[in-house]
């Protein structure tokens, strides 16, 4: 036998322990309980997403599914938790996906989260709506819209996070309208919507599946929702594109994200567990009361094309209004 045949040998010998091994690996996975982290606090819309999705998730894996939420730092929290822990698909992540598109052109991140973390599989997702302290004097966007003007930076509106399509969509109202709605951030939807109640902050685009209670109990009032169409939980509120306003055409996702480097069987088991949930009549009818529509079934080569689409998208955006990060 000549070297480069013993070579040839030696290498197709290597492939084939290295094929058995991950598949091994992913038969024994999991062994453990699972971690899912979300960007975002109790009672955000990320976290209702995972909380919805992780006892199903854990009947489909055979293992504990916790739920972890790491807020703050425009999701950086949270996505460092993931990277700083063992690639083994045991931790993962639950957040939108502004965390990709929209966050990096606002908040300076310590990585090129494109690249750090990869979507598995879209959870959920929806429109956001505007709503509003019930004192703001105005019933709908056209009055809103007037009392701005003739009152320019009086009014605030707040956002579940700087640079997400929470925080976007107020810049492209103000200029779509001609307005200046002055941004405040937050670390999630529930403080942020605990200020709007309180009157600290009038107004904040926000997820329906936060925001939908407290609109039906007459906590703050919806102006608009971003959705194309009008959402069966809010017949009688307006979509954007439908007031004069086709710019805030948006829907936001949640989706279940893994570091790149995790072992790809593991990555294969994760996603397929998830799409099974995803199909579960129950599941999708529990989404669709928290203002959300289970998420599609996308590869995660279709999410990532898409997040560089809106990722793109949005830059031009901010750029057309020159906007400074702040």
């Amino acid at each position: 036998m000549n070297r480069w045949s013993l070579q040839r040998r030696q290498l197709l010998a290597a492939s084939l322990f290295s094929l058995a091994s991950c598949g091994a690996f992913a038969q024994a996975w999991p062994a453990k309980p699972l971690r899912l982290v979300v960007a975002g606090p109790a009672g955000g819309n990320a976290d209702l997403v995972a909380r919805l999705v992780a006892e199903p998730l854990a009947r489909e894996l055979g293992q504990p599914v916790v739920v972890d939420n790491k807020p703050g730092g425009a999701g950086a929290i949270a996505i460092g938790e993931v990277l700083q822990a063992p690639r083994d698909g045991y931790t993962l992540l639950v957040g939108v996906n502004s965390l990709v598109s929209e966050i990096p052109h606002i908040v300076k991140l310590r990585w090129d989260v494109a690249k750090e973390i990869k979507p598995l599989a879209e959870l959920g997702r929806g429109g956001l709506v505007l709503v509003g302290h019930p004192s703001v004097p105005a019933k709908n966007v056209p009055e809103l819209v007037a009392y701005a003007k003739a009152n320019p930076g009086k009014l605030n509106y707040a956002s579940y996070s700087p640079g997400t399509l929470s925080h976007v969509l107020g810049l492209q109202l103000n200029q779509a309208a001609g307005i200046q709605l002055t941004h405040v951030g937050y670390k999630g939807s529930a403080p942020a919507l605990a200020d709007v109640m309180g009157n600290h902050v009038p107004l904040m685009f926000d997820g329906l599946g936060s925001s939908l209670p407290l609109i039906k109990s007459g906590k703050v009032k919806a102006f608009a929702v971003s959705a194309p169409r009008r959402v069966p939980q809010l017949p009688d509120v307006p979509t954007f594109h439908e007031l004069g306003y086709p710019q805030l055409d948006a829907l936001a996702w949640m989706g279940l994200w893994s570091t790149p480097d995790v072992p790809a069987p593991v990555q294969a088991r994760v996603r397929e567990a998830a799409l099974k949930v995803l199909a579960n009549a129950d599941v999708r009818a529990r989404m669709l009361d928290t203002g959300l529509e289970a998420g599609l079934p996308r590869t995660p080569e279709e999410m990532a094309k898409g997040l560089k689409t809106d990722y793109d998208r949005v830059g031009g955006v901010l750029q057309s209004i020159g906007f400074k990060p702040e």
